[in-house]
């Protein structure tokens, strides 16, 4: 080794790609570890780290070139030892001044005295807090004025971080891509709109609210008017994903949906107030829309918002058969099994969809239309690879038997599916015809009548869901 070209040395040590291997070849010489030492810029540690800042004292100080730290404490209990706190932070700002990408899940001791630490990493362009409790608004602010580079931001769980003037200096930077809020109980739909011209540049948007919360939040009429007035540009957009928001005319993110002209991917779960017009104006302007996700929430839990009702019906579905050519992934869930929305999609209008569009990879759950004639559609379906059922109680195992005959099905998953048996599955036996089958909680299917019928086959059973 000691008569290598240095360049060589370094293009085996690139090709080591597991941390083991790599420390162990780290282990074998003096000169390996110094190289090791020089090139390694990745590094993961959590509860193993005791005591934990002058562990990563000693790691930073050997790593000198580390440019994405992930720091978890998920697992961690009080006999392991301290967690991190501010001064760990501390510790990251000074021995790794080429930082970009930092994480930080389940930091417990972590306050707004350790972000402010993190401020003079000038590079710090992606920062990702998952439950973070002492972490606030100001915290948040301090980093961001700090690192102007800011271009990816997830809080999930930050349940002390309210949207003040955060948010607003970002807006006015300009530089945000990736923005992910998830479960941040402080900030609201309506907060969004101090993002303002950053709107532009985000390519990436995730806001879950609280399920518990949900109801519960009222809308600030100023916030209301000021989304109403305002341009909110979003032509940048890629992919879009709102979970047990609020969609309602003129409030909030129901002003960006229609807006989003290079939307590549939609997802929305259990969001009240979806309608079609919301859809169609969607697929009007997305014409690149190549995936979409629809948890619809049954006619039981809808609130009275409006007087209109609010229902998702099959005009959505052939607005998007008709203006979104290259959609390839279609998920359709309703969240009341034992009362079916009366919303529903009727079988002719997903069938229209399929038949309309390049769909690789379909889902249904709980979709009660879906039936064994829709089965038999699916032997025309020419790009379908992917089909998964869920608690699709129509589907019997004559409508099953048609798997074998669909053009290029590879992969099947059946999920608490009642109405099938191994009879259904009996011609895809031997057939060779999948490269994967998943059944899970299927009665009627057994151990037995799934062995050989696909490739790599998982089996699960546990009936606790029907009692």
């Amino acid at each position: 080794m000691d008569y290598l070209p240095e360049q060589l040395v370094w293009e085996i040590l690139s090709r080591i790609k597991k941390t083991t291997d790599r420390n162990s070849v780290s282990l074998t010489c003096k000169r390996l570890n110094g190289l090791d030492n020089e090139q390694r810029q990745a590094l993961r540690v959590g509860c193993g780290l005791d005591p934990a800042n002058e562990a990563l004292t000693s790691l930073c100080s050997r790593f000198l070139n580390l440019t994405k730290v992930e720091i978890t404490y998920a697992g961690w209990m009080s006999k392991l030892g301290k967690q991190l706190d501010d001064h760990g932070l501390l510790v990251l700002s000074n021995y790794c001044p080429s930082l970009v990408d930092l994480s930080l899940s389940y930091c417990t001791f972590i306050t707004d005295v350790g972000l402010g630490y993190l401020s003079s990493c000038s590079k710090l362009s992606a920062l990702k807090l998952n439950f973070t409790p002492r972490i606030t608004g100001c915290g948040i602010l301090s980093l961001v004025v700090g690192c102007k580079n800011l271009t990816v931001l997830h809080l999930i769980r930050c349940l002390n971080v309210s949207s003040v003037e955060w948010l607003e200096y970002l807006g006015r930077l300009e530089t945000l891509e990736d923005l992910s809020i998830k479960n941040c109980r402080a900030i609201g739909e309506g907060d969004m709109i101090k993002l303002g011209a950053s709107w532009r540049k985000l390519k990436r948007l995730q806001f879950e609210v609280d399920a518990n919360y949900r109801y519960m939040k009222v809308y600030d009429r100023l916030a209301v008017d000021r989304w109403q007035k305002q341009w909110v540009p979003c032509e940048s957009m890629l992919e879009l994903s709102l979970i047990n928001c609020i969609i309602s005319p003129g409030r909030g993110l129901a002003c960006v949906m229609g807006k989003c002209k290079k939307l590549e991917k939609i997802h929305l779960d259990m969001c009240v107030g979806v309608r079609d017009c919301d859809i169609i104006g969607l697929a009007q302007n997305s014409s690149n829309l190549r995936s979409i996700y629809l948890r619809v929430p049954s006619d039981f839990s809808l609130p009275l918002l409006m007087n209109n009702p609010l229902r998702l019906t099959d005009e959505c579905l052939n607005a998007l058969s008709s203006n979104c050519s290259m959609l390839e992934s279609v998920r359709i869930s309703y969240s009341d099994g034992e009362f079916p929305s009366f919303s529903s999609f009727t079988l002719q209008g997903i069938i229209t969809l399929i038949q309309k569009c390049p769909v690789r990879e379909l889902a249904f759950d709980q979709v009660y239309s879906f039936n064994d004639t829709g089965m038999e559609a699916l032997c025309f379906a020419q790009h379908l690879e992917t089909l998964e059922l869920v608690r699709c109680q129509e589907i019997s195992d004559e409508g099953l038997q048609l798997a074998v005959q669909f053009p290029r099905l590879s992969v099947l998953r059946l999920i608490k599916c009642l109405g099938v048996s191994d009879e259904g599955l009996r011609p895809l036996v031997g057939s060779f015809k999948l490269e994967t089958l998943a059944v899970e909680d299927c009665p009627q299917v057994s151990e037995r009548g799934v062995f050989g019928a696909a490739r790599s086959v998982s089996f699960r059973q546990d009936l606790s869901w029907m009692y």
